[in-house]
C-alpha cells in the first residue's frame, strides 16, 4: 500500500514537471518567433538600404556596390575594387569643384528610408556642414510620389540648427525657412550672408593692419564693431557698427553706422560743436563713396 502511494506521488510530480516544461518550451518558442521576425525585418531593411545605394549610383560605382552587396556582375574582386577606387576619386574631385562653386562644404550626409512601397517613398535626411565660418545642420523628410511617367517630391519636417549666439539677424529668416520648407532658399541665402560677413572681416583686417595705431577690434575681425581712437585723445572713441541683416524673404542687406563715445568733460570744452552730426555726415559719405572708402575717410580724420 505504501509503495502504491509513493508511485502515485511520483507520477503526479512527473506530470507537474512535464506541464512546466511544456509551458517553458512554449515561451521559448514564442521568443524564437519574435527574434526571427526581428531578424527578417532587419534583413529587409538592409536590402532596401543596398537598393537605395545602388539605385542612386551609376557606372563603375554601381557595379562595385553591386559586388559589395553580393550581386556580383562578373569580373574579379581586384578589378571591381580598382574601379571603385577610381570612381571614389572622381566623386571627390567633383565634390571639390562643387564646393568651390557654391561655397558650401558638407561634412556628413545620412539617409534613412522610412517608407517604401507602392508609389510612395519617404526618406529622412540629415546633413551637416559649413559655409565659411558658419556651421549648420539640416534635417528633413523627402517624400516622392510617382504619378504616371513622372514623380512629385515634397519636403516636410524641416529643421535647421545653427549657432544662434552671433546670428540675431539670421534667426528670423531661419524660422521662415522652416515654416515654408524652402531648403533651396536657405542654402542660397546662407552663401550670400557669409559672403557679406567675409567682406566685412577682410575690410576690418585690412584697416587694422594699415592703421594699427587708430583701429582696434575688441571682438575680433568677425565681430560687427570696429573702434577708432587717437592715442592722444584717450576716452574719445568712434565705433563703426557694420551689421548684415537678413529679411524673412532672404534679402541680405549690409548696414553700416557710426557711433560716438566722447567723455562729458570734452563735450563741455566744445559746447558749440555738433558732435551728433558725425553720424549723419558718415551716412552721406556712405552714399557717395561706399562702405570701404567712407570708413577709411573717417579713419584718416581720426588719425590726424
Amino acid at each position: 500500500m505504501e509503495k502504491k502511494r509513493e508511485s502515485q506521488c511520483l507520477c503526479f510530480r512527473m506530470e507537474e514537471m512535464s506541464e512546466e516544461n511544456i509551458e517553458e518550451v512554449r515561451v521559448l518558442e514564442a521568443q524564437i518567433e519574435r527574434l526571427q521576425a526581428e531578424v527578417s525585418a532587419l534583413q529587409c531593411q538592409q536590402q532596401e538600404n543596398h537598393k537605395d545605394i545602388t539605385f542612386n549610383l551609376r557606372g563603375q560605382m554601381q557595379n562595385a556596390m553591386s559586388y559589395v552587396c553580393g550581386q556580383r556582375q562578373g569580373g574579379g574582386k581586384e578589378k571591381v575594387l580598382s574601379k571603385l577606387k577610381e570612381e571614389v576619386e572622381e566623386l571627390e574631385e567633383d565634390l571639390k569643384r562643387q564646393t568651390q562653386m557654391n561655397g558650401i562644404s558638407l561634412n556628413s550626409c545620412t539617409k534613412k528610408t522610412l517608407q517604401s512601397g507602392g508609389s510612395k517613398l519617404v526618406q529622412k535626411f540629415l546633413l551637416s556642414g559649413h559655409c565659411s565660418e558658419l556651421v549648420f545642420q539640416v534635417e528633413f523628410q523627402l517624400s516622392e510620389v510617382k504619378e504616371g511617367q513622372g514623380s512629385e517630391r515634397t519636403i516636410s519636417d524641416l529643421n535647421v540648427v545653427m549657432d544662434a549666439g552671433d546670428l540675431q539677424n539670421f534667426s528670423g529668416f531661419l524660422s521662415g525657412v522652416e515654416e515654408n520648407r524652402d531648403l533651396l532658399l536657405f542654402f542660397r541665402t546662407l552663401r550670400t550672408f557669409t559672403d557679406r560677413c567675409d567682406d566685412r572681416c577682410r575690410t576690418y583686417q585690412h584697416f587694422q593692419e594699415k592703421y594699427p595705431s587708430v583701429v582696434s577690434l575688441p571682438g575680433g575681425c568677425r565681430s560687427e564693431v570696429m573702434n577708432l581712437n587717437h592715442p592722444e585723445l584717450p576716452g574719445c572713441v568712434l565705433m563703426v557698427h557694420w551689421s548684415v541683416e537678413v529679411s524673412r524673404e532672404g534679402r541680405v542687406t549690409p548696414k553700416v553706422d557710426l557711433l560716438t563715445k566722447i567723455p562729458e568733460r570734452a563735450l563741455q570744452l566744445f559746447p558749440s560743436q555738433p558732435v551728433g552730426g558725425a553720424a549723419e555726415a558718415f551716412q552721406s559719405l556712405l552714399r557717395i563713396l561706399g562702405p570701404e572708402a567712407a570708413v577709411e575717410s573717417i579713419i584718416r580724420a581720426v588719425g590726424l
